[in-house]
């Protein structure tokens, strides 16, 4: 296969054989099995889906499950379609290169329940804000979007702007804001106005938002929009004032001195 399998055990796991196997292994160590062909019924089904990890859709080769088609049409490959029609005994050689500790492992989300996946949250905020005081960005950003993803899945399941959402989305909030503070860091400002404009929309008095979106319309060179914004959030925090007046007043003569440059450019091609 190339890669190395993840097998979570305890999960019915398809081939339930395989996690009685790999338990009676030692780390490292490299055995083969030979199993009888009424415990490996499934082997075709799990073999073909191990196949096709991370291919793209349109190389996937379609199956149907009903009984009659499949035994007519097969699941897409010779050998399996062959060991469905003539089931055999399977011999198997395993290599066992890592166990990882229940307390060690880190579930994906898709294997989470709702109550663990609302609790990895402060973990995944506090992870993605070590890895931004270490000037990591792109691994805060990873964290930050791991928790937004999470808690937008949640939110599926609620109704918009009832309690239960409004309580995701609050936990949502801090997760955007950070997300956009490192993409205002790595001046991606489109991105920043992206998700500072999905804080706002529930909460058009957000400062930061305000704050971080007027920043970005700095970078972006939209002037009006940069005014509109720094100028609210200055409004609602008076402590910002002294800030936003000198960030606009570079910003008008990085502006006037940009105009300049373009005005002599345009002024020799009419020469």
């Amino acid at each position: 296969m190339g890669n190395p399998m993840e097998l979570v055990l305890g999960k019915k796991f398809k081939l339930e054989v395989w996690e009685v196997i790999v338990q009676k292994m030692a780390l490292n160590e490299v055995a083969c099995f030979r199993v009888d062909k009424s415990l490996v019924t499934s082997y075709p089904f799990v073999s073909k889906t191990l196949r096709e990890v991370g291919k793209p859709q349109s190389e996937k080769r379609s199956h149907h499950c009903c009984g009659v088609t499949l035994q007519n049409e097969g699941i897409g490959y010779n050998d399996l379609d062959e060991l469905i029609k003539y089931p055999q005994d399977l011999e198997f050689t395993i290599e066992l290169v890592k166990v990882i500790l229940p307390d060690e492992y880190e579930k994906e989300s898709w294997q989470m329940t709702e109550d663990e996946k609302l609790k990895s949250i402060p973990d995944i905020k506090e992870r993605g804000n070590l890895l931004f005081k270490e000037k990591d960005y792109n691994g805060a950003c990873e964290m930050y979007a791991k928790g937004i993803g999470i808690l937008e899945q949640l939110m599926l399941a609620e109704k918009p702007n009832e309690e239960e959402w409004l309580a995701l989305n609050h936990l949502k909030t801090p997760l955007l804001l950070n997300y956009a503070q490192c993409k205002l860091i790595q001046k991606e400002y489109y991105a920043v106005i992206e998700h500072c404009t999905t804080v706002l929309k529930h909460d058009p008095d957000n400062v930061k938002a305000l704050y971080k979106r007027g920043k970005a319309y700095i970078g972006a060179w939209d002037e009006e929009k940069a005014i509109k914004d720094l100028t609210k959030a200055a409004e609602l925090d008076p402590i910002l004032r002294n800030t936003v007046e000198k960030e606009l007043q570079v910003f008008s003569a990085v502006i006037k001195q940009k105009d300049q440059i373009e005005k002599k450019k345009f002024s020799k091609l009419f020469k």
